[in-house]
């Protein structure tokens, strides 16, 4: 490719070249690093072998890395929550909606934190992971599943009896509605003999807390007009907490508060605690007791490229949020909660690289002398969705050899082989200028909602999800085939 200069108004040539694992390690997978051919390696594993077990387009997800992160939040949340320093206990759920699989939930799960699912086969999913660590060792199946929850809007009366059923730890309702559809599952199973004649359920409820915060409105989820939640400004918070309180059928074990998503400033989640804390003071139950839980949700977010900060650790949320619930329970003379969170991003985001193939290259003229290189790959919006439905920024690194540094650099967007305009995989990222077709690009961070919100759209089949870990290499999603699509079709 030809260097151009960049049109006008945006960053500098060279502002905008991704950084290498060593520059910011928080972007990038904790084993990933140049191999002495200059080659990208993850997991022990230079390049040439992942791609020859694991061909473009690819998630490559380190297992090794996997597994810190999740004990990291685990610890954190157990260490600042301690009963000693005056707490009462603290836990980690995974948000499963950032990317769940069988394995994915024995990773989290075996490193101490729960799940939390968003539907009932991410709930099928959560139990199958947990009966493979904690069935073998002989926890019965109630201690197992209170370390599981079910969330999300719109829930049926028969996804909350099978999570009722299982007496998951958090069920957290989401309206009214749902409050008279919880208790009949619970009256279902009683007459099925699930239950005990005088058993309840519990149950949680999400607040709308009227604080804003994320990186797009889209994932903007405390603010008033939006779905999720029932608001606590207008009252409506404080009639369904009474509601759950004169059913015979339930208890409400807890509060729950979402404020939103790629969130790297924790003011938010401190003045949620506030809204959350003064709501459960106000409505204890008929022998006056609190509710003994409240969670504070998920939303931490994470880097995407070298312009992004470095997110706060989960030492330093665990710390802020109890902080702020020691001082706000001691201001109201409320015993204090046991507190949880739900990291799903920041657990699994970093952890994964998707490795494209260079497909196409193409020069663009701008006027002024201004130009962009337009860089085709392999993959593109049906693998991530995200540059095209919130404008997520992703940065890109030539990752099959070093560049020569004599080539200089490009302005170079790449876009996916859709039939669509707003194909981007990444905006604006500047490429060495001796990138050819061929090349392997390496996107990191892409281990939540990559996979996830994945798509067959234009048909493509989607990528597979490889592990790779000290040395080894296997499949955590095979890639799918044309033959899998086809099996999927009816009656010709």
């Amino acid at each position: 490719m030809t260097a151009t200069s960049v049109p006008v108004g945006e960053a500098p040539l060279g502002a905008l070249v991704a950084p290498e694992p060593d520059e910011r390690p928080d972007l990038w997978p904790s084993t990933a690093r140049r191999g002495d051919d200059g080659a990208l390696r993850i997991g022990g594993r230079g390049l040439t072998e992942i791609l020859a077990e694991a061909p473009t387009p690819v998630f490559v997800m380190d297992e090794a890395d996997l597994r810190g992160r999740a004990a990291t939040w685990a610890a954190a949340m157990a260490e600042e929550f301690w009963p000693a320093y005056g707490m009462n206990g603290g836990e980690a759920f995974y948000a499963g909606k950032a990317f769940l699989t069988t394995r994915v939930a024995r990773t989290v799960l075996a490193e101490g934190m729960g799940i939390d699912a968003a539907g009932r086969i991410e709930l099928a999913v959560a139990l199958t992971g947990l009966a493979a660590i904690d069935g073998a060792n002989g926890a019965d199946e109630v201690s197992r599943a209170a370390r599981l929850g079910l969330h999300g809007n719109g829930k049926s009366r028969a996804e909350m009896r099978t999570a009722l059923a299982h007496r998951v730890g958090h069920l957290v309702l989401d309206s009214a509605d749902e409050v008279v559809l919880a208790a009949g599952a619970v009256r279902d199973l009683r007459e099925a003999g699930v239950y005990g004649p005088d058993e309840t359920g519990r149950v949680m409820l999400r607040l709308t807390t009227g604080i804003h915060a994320g990186g797009h409105e889209f994932i903007s989820t405390g603010h008033e007009d939006q779905k999720f939640g029932v608001s606590v400004a207008s009252g409506e918070a404080a009639r369904v907490i009474e509601a759950i309180h004169a059913a015979p059928e339930l208890v409400l074990a807890g509060l729950h508060s979402h404020i939103g998503s790629q969130i790297l400033d924790l003011t938010g989640f401190r003045e949620a605690v506030g809204v959350v804390l003064r709501l459960r003071h106000a409505h204890p139950d008929a022998a006056g007791a609190l509710c003994e839980e409240v969670d504070l949700g998920g939303g931490y977010g994470i880097a995407y490229t070298g312009a992004d900060p470095v997110p706060p650790s989960a030492a330093e949320v665990a710390r802020a949020l109890a902080d702020a619930v020691r001082v706000t329970c001691a201001d109201l003379g409320d015993p204090v909660p046991r507190v949880s969170v739900e990291p799903g991003r920041s657990v699994i985001g970093p952890t994964t690289v998707t490795l494209y193939t260079v497909t196409g290259l193409k020069r663009v003229r701008l006027g002024g002398g201004a130009g962009r290189s337009y860089v085709s790959v392999d993959g593109g919006m049906s693998d991530n969705i995200r540059p095209a439905l919130y404008d997520a920024a992703y940065t890109a690194l030539l990752a099959n050899r070093r560049p020569n540094p004599a080539a200089g650099l490009v302005r170079a967007r790449v876009v996916g082989k859709h039939c669509e305009s707003g194909d981007v995989v990444v905006r604006d990222v500047d490429l060495p200028g001796d990138l050819a077709t061929g090349d392997v690009l390496a996107v990191p961070a892409t281990g939540a909602y990559g996979r996830s919100m994945a798509s067959n759209y234009n048909l493509f089949t989607r990528p597979g999800v490889a592990w790779v870990d000290g040395g080894r290499q296997g499949w955590v999603l095979r890639p799918e085939t044309i033959e899998d699509l086809l099996r999927l079709e009816g009656d010709a």
